[in-house]
């Protein structure tokens, strides 16, 4: 685990080290975003078993989440991300309906969860702005004297994200819990026979991973400064994870992080 975090980070360090320009940080730190979005959906497509078209919803409603906490309720930023990804989970319980369906089914009913959730941020004016979104609220705070809103700072915040992503991921991979959720993608019929509880355990990754993506949007709301629902809930935050993980090799660790930095760059 530790080797898996030390690894994580001395690859993330290089562009410091090398001296990066503040656009080619950029670059990486929507890379980095990416990736943690692929790491979450790895953990529901290969622990889970479940192909989610639909993490668009956690990621908007973090970014969303996070921007008004901070704005409205004056939480710190720093307090706010992690309530956010809290709200982004509980957004997930609505979809636990979906836990019921398989395969493709699955699939189509998580992207239709993702319109919907778009279509209420459009509509819910008063709260969101509606489409012409949210520009007033925090950027990232100054901590221990490092201003974590310049591009060196949102990277290493967003590198040392990823890494504590990684090291969850690990430990439920490694965990009894990780054996049975293998076991369900193998097998769902074959499990139950055994007596796991294969919805519950489901609903966990399912709640695990939309708090991960929550996180992701969040930062990525406080790193850019401005919303909108199509922005926020677009569909390439449901796509591209997938298309780095699958490309990077979702069934390991480093590889839809990976995947995500080598596609987006």
């Amino acid at each position: 685990n530790a080797a898996l975090v030390l690894g994580v980070l001395v690859l993330a360090a290089l562009p410091l080290v090398l001296g990066a320009s503040n656009y080619l940080l950029g670059l990486f730190i929507s890379a980095l975003i990416l990736a943690g979005i692929s790491l979450a959906w790895a953990l529901l497509g290969n622990l889970g078993g479940m192909v989610s078209f639909g993490h668009a919803a956690f990621f908007g409603v973090g970014a969303y989440a996070s921007a008004l906490i901070s704005a409205r309720l004056g939480v710190p930023v720093l307090l706010a991300i992690p309530l956010a990804g809290l709200c982004a989970a509980l957004c997930s319980l609505a979809m636990l309906p979906a836990l019921r369906l398989s395969g493709p089914y699955f699939a189509l009913a998580i992207l239709a969860y993702a319109q919907i959730f778009r279509i209420l941020a459009t509509e819910a004016t008063w709260l969101t702005g509606g489409a012409a979104g949210l520009q007033r609220y925090p950027s990232l705070p100054t901590l221990f004297g490092y201003d974590l809103s310049t591009r060196t700072g949102s990277y290493v915040l967003l590198v040392l994200l990823v890494a504590l992503c990684a090291l969850a991921y690990v430990a439920i991979r490694r965990s009894h819990v990780g054996t049975a959720l293998r076991a369900i993608a193998e097998s769902e019929d074959a499990t139950r026979v055994v007596g796991v509880n294969s919805v519950m355990l489901k609903a966990w990754m399912l709640l695990l991973s939309a708090f991960m993506t929550g996180l992701f949007g969040a930062l990525n709301a406080h790193i850019i400064g401005f919303l909108d629902p199509d922005y926020a809930f677009s569909g390439v935050w449901s796509v591209m994870p997938i298309i780095a993980a699958i490309f990077g090799g979702y069934r390991t660790i480093l590889g839809p992080v990976a995947g995500a930095i080598l596609i987006y760059m």
